[in-house]
């Protein structure tokens, strides 16, 4: 059949830089008796014309074609006016050659039917041998074509009366960005300059020249299908080459688009794509988009697509039905769909467009970070203005000494800085009592104090911690001490009852106890201060070995034992003072007294907590994305909020780490569960040492490693404590849910869903108990009293705050989804009232209406319509590709609840933090939905 039919070609613009293509329906003097042709030709630069193809239009398509080159002349009059001279001249023999040829293609199409029997492509099952099966062939193929045929027709005309302006956005090849046309090709040409050899361009390099480096199959791909529509045959192009390429790439038109993605699966050019091809350009898509998963599943996938769009079974496909896929996608796409407008919405936005003046502007942003802030800036003010009044407080009392005579300011410096010490060096303790804390967040003073913020105040206690040392001991060590050992004898004669008769030296200053102390505190202080930072922690610092070891979370849990040092050196700096010798004068251990033993007591509340809380490991699982889930048993009196997080060690790790981390499990589960990532030295041996405690999966079961009380091999000790107070346990204040997490950071989330998932089957059930009782019938004419009523809707002993919850999970790799998939596919299955809204995020897959994920999107949207499951994650949630646009989220949300006070829990990277915290700034100015913005904080 090759050769005999070329499908339908939409050329666009081809040949932008020689001419221009287009094509025209044939015409008669009379239309009765004569069949319509579609012309293609090619108009090249030096006024020739070469003829591409003649194709029968069926009578059904002239409307659609003569709309179609309507538009196009519409869009284009001046290109119709100068070719219409040449094309006049041409019109005669071209009728003639075009009406012959017509008739020959069919005539040709007649006897290759004839020859086509029916075990050629109607049935992929087989079909009968026999010669009664041969004879019946060409009725049933006919039926076929004729269905198809029809089919073709409907879908046309569906496309005339709708238009394509819906897909105009998909099949982008290039993303165009911020950047314009101009500049987009400025880049590639500058790239081309670079990679170019001798003035070519070879195939190699095509993907990163044109901005594909990441999808150099998909590029090498497209180049071959770009080269094949320009009868080429090169390993490499020149500019003018790639220029014509890139206007094909950059073509508005979406027929242009289209056919070069048809091109890419159509290699042999014979306009049809069979199974095998689809099943290729499946394996090109997921590769292009790192779904390993995808690829082993192509040749299923690849049947779907024929069984959806060859239901004659003919065994192939032509452009159209790949076309009316793509136009009707969004139709499968029913599910975890975005949320709808209201008229609210309007409103609202409306109210936001108000011009407001430069003072009503400004008195509304204070307001609203008043509002936002009231706790933290009380809290701060009460405490900057505690140290400033310490501060001067000394600084006067000295200042009214003798001492300061001889040591000038030096002294009173360095006296208040070392009053302002005590205080942090006592209250920097406060905010890391973790058990207080969580006892309090259940107290009225949740209303007053900032509890969610209790590291990033010990932060802020750390740093003025450092000014105080520089501050004292600065000025002790560069200017007091040295104005003392200089200071005259007639001045030195009044300060001998504190130094001595004899006037010290600098080194007996330092070497003193005095000195000693405050030496030793400050080093230990620097170490510590310098392994706490963000760089050494996370290990952003790279240092050669073995001094590697500086860095990680180890460097900086066993630095900070280092203060235990600090403290103890405090005491006795602060009992050894050269001035001051009355005991009651000596203020550092009051200060210190009250917070070092709260203190103390939360670390013997863990040993002790931790011994009580004898876990038995249930169930050991390793995910892909190396996050190991470890299932234990619940202690009686371990009793928790979904959000919160508990603390684990493994001591067959370290007997003396402890590393926080969220429970996933619900309260209402009867066991406990975590989620841990490999982020860090722990974290690693902790993976290593299950992995070995694991054993290969066994028939039945997924391929992971997988371990439980029936494995032979013993399970390391885990020991736990907790549970402690996060900013998510708070989520039933809120009547609305937005939760965000990224990666790992999901996992707080999952225990608030599932829990969410428990109270809303409890509710069903209790409902259903109601409306099922019936009060007992009276007896001897008495009447059923208020109470037994009352006792029977006492039953709903609550109902739930919250009227929604939006899940959104962004994710880099597809393996992430298993990690929860059975909580998800719980979720979907159970939640009947729609309480609960889940979406899935892939960044590594492109962005919808990229050509790269085009077919991707497509077998999605058809498999979850066939099978309801979402082929990335595997479960009934449908995955969204690139990044969501989060100011659509929070308009829309912000659009379906009104006057709503709504709860935004994130738990991720801080840069998405700071976009977050910015929407529920900006909705909050403009509507009446309330948006309160927490992060978790660890």
């Amino acid at each position: 059949m090759r050769g005999s039919k070329r499908h339908e070609r939409r050329w666009a613009s081809d040949t932008v830089p020689r001419g221009r293509a287009m094509s025209s329906p044939g015409t008669s003097a009379s239309n009765d008796g004569v069949e319509f042709v579609e012309v293609t030709l090619d108009l090249q630069g030096d006024d020739t014309i070469v003829l591409r193809s003649v194709e029968p239009a069926p009578a059904a398509d002239s409307g659609y074609l003569s709309d179609a080159t309507g538009s196009a002349a519409s869009r284009s009059p001046s290109i119709g006016r100068s070719s219409s001279h040449r094309l006049r001249h041409f019109s005669q023999e071209l009728k003639a050659e075009a009406v012959a040829r017509a008739r020959q293609l069919k005539e040709d199409l007649k006897a290759e039917l004839k020859r086509f029997t029916w075990g050629h492509g109607p049935s992929r099952a087989g079909a009968s041998t026999s010669a009664g099966g041969a004879v019946g062939a060409s009725p049933v193929l006919d039926s076929a074509l004729a269905a198809r045929a029809a089919r073709r027709q409907r879908a046309q005309l569906d496309r005339t009366r709708s238009g394509a302006q819906k897909a105009l956005r998909g099949l982008r090849f290039i993303s165009g960005g911020k950047a314009t046309a101009v500049d987009a090709w400025n880049e590639v040409q500058s790239n081309f300059d670079k990679l170019a050899r001798d003035g070519y361009l070879s195939r190699s390099d095509f993907a990163q020249c044109i901005g594909m480096k990441d999808s150099k199959e998909f590029a090498l791909e497209l180049f071959d299908a770009l080269t094949r529509r320009r009868r080429l045959n090169a390993e490499r192009i020149t500019k003018e080459e790639l220029y014509e390429f890139w206007c094909q790439l950059t073509d508005q038109s979406f027929d242009s688009r289209l056919q070069i993605f048809f091109d890419m699966v159509d290699k042999n050019e014979d306009g049809r794509i069979t199974e095998e091809e689809v099943k290729e350009i499946i394996m090109l898509s997921a590769s292009a988009n790192k779904l390993s998963r995808l690829k082993e599943q192509a040749e299923e996938y690849a049947a779907l697509i024929m069984e959806e769009l060859d239901p004659e079974r003919l065994g192939y496909i032509e452009l159209w039905q790949l076309e009316t896929l793509l136009l009707q996608k969004d139709t499968y796409l029913n599910y975890s769909q975005a949320l709808s407008y209201t008229s609210q919405a309007l409103s609202q936005n409306l109210a936001g467009l108000r011009k407001k003046g430069p003072i009503r502007k400004l008195s509304t942003k204070l307001g609203y970070y008043l509002e936002e802030n009231w706790k933290r800036l009380w809290v701060m003010a009460l405490w900057v203005g505690v140290m400033a009044g310490l501060f001067a407080w000394k600084f006067i009392q000295y200042r009214h000494r003798y001492a300061f005579q001889v040591m000038g300011y030096c002294l009173t410096t360095a006296k208040g800085a070392a009053e302002t010490l005590k205080l942090n060096m006592a209250l920097i303790l406060l905010p890391v009592c973790r058990n207080t804390i969580t006892w309090l967040r259940s107290t009225r003073l949740a209303r007053a104090l900032p509890f969610d913020d209790n590291i990033n105040f010990h932060k802020a206690i750390a740093a003025a911690i450092m000014v105080g040392v520089i501050l004292h001991a600065g000025n002790h060590v560069t200017c007091d001490f040295p104005r003392l050992i200089s200071s005259s004898a007639d001045k030195y004669d009044m300060l001998r009852p504190y130094f001595g008769d004899t006037k010290p030296t600098y080194m007996d200053l330092v070497r003193g106890p005095e000195g000693v102390t405050g030496i030793i505190m400050v080093i230990c202080m620097v170490v510590a201060f310098t392994l706490a930072t963000h760089w050494f922690r996370r290990s952003l610092v790279r240092f050669p070995k073995p001094f590697d070891r500086l860095t990680g979370f180890n460097a900086f849990w066993y630095s900070h034992h280092l203060f235990v040092i600090v403290y103890v050196l405090l005491i006795v700096h602060g009992e050894c003072l050269y001035l001051i010798h009355k005991w009651y004068n000596k203020t550092t251990w009051m200060y210190l007294a009250a917070p070092v033993l709260l203190y103390l007591g939360e670390r013997s509340l863990r040993a002790l907590r931790s011994g009580y809380y004898s876990v038995r490991l249930l169930k050991v699982a390793i995910y892909p994305g190396n996050v190991l889930t470890l299932q234990m048993s619940k202690p009686a009196a371990f009793r928790y909020k979904s959000g919160q997080y508990m603390f684990v060690q493994c001591p067959a790790v370290s007997p003396f780490e402890w590393h926080p981390f969220s429970i996933t499990s619900a309260p209402g589960d009867s066991y406990l569960s975590v989620h841990i990532r490999q982020l860090g030295d722990w974290t690693r041996e902790l993976k290593r040492v299950f992995a070995a405690a694991c054993e290969p999966p066994v028939a039945g079961k997924s391929g992971l490693l997988r371990a439980d009380e029936a494995t032979k091999k013993s399970l390391p000790k885990l020991l736990i404590d907790g549970p402690y107070g996060a900013p998510a346990q708070d989520y039933k204040k809120y009547d609305v849910l937005l939760l965000v997490g990224l990666g790992i950071g999901a996992t707080p989330f999952i225990s608030i869903l599932k829990d969410l998932l428990n109270n809303i089957v409890k509710m069903e059930e209790e409902n259903d108990a109601v409306s099922e009782y019936r009060p007992p019938k009276p007896q001897n004419g008495e009447r059923v009293d208020l109470a037994t009523l009352m006792r029977a809707s006492r039953r709903v002993r609550w109902a739930l705050r919250t009227a929604n919850a939006y899940f959104y999970w962004v994710t880099r790799e597809q393996g992430s989804f298993d990690w929860f998939k059975g909580v998800m596919n719980e979720v979907a299955e159970l939640d009947q009232r729609g309480v609960i809204e889940m979406h899935n995020y892939l960044t590594s897959v492109y962005e919808e209406g990229d050509a790269r994920s085009a077919l991707i999107t497509m077998i999605q949207a058809l498999n979850h319509a066939k099978n309801g499951v979402d082929i990335v994650s595997g479960t009934r949630v449908r995955t969204h590709f690139a990044r969501p646009n989060w100011k659509r989220v929070f308009s829309k949300i912000c659009s379906k609840h009104p006057h709503a006070k709504i709860g935004v829990f994130y738990c991720g990277a801080p840069v998405l933090a700071q976009e977050l915290s910015k929407m529920c700034y900006d909705h909050n100015q403009r509507g009446t939905t309330r948006f309160d913005f927490h992060k978790e904080h660890f």
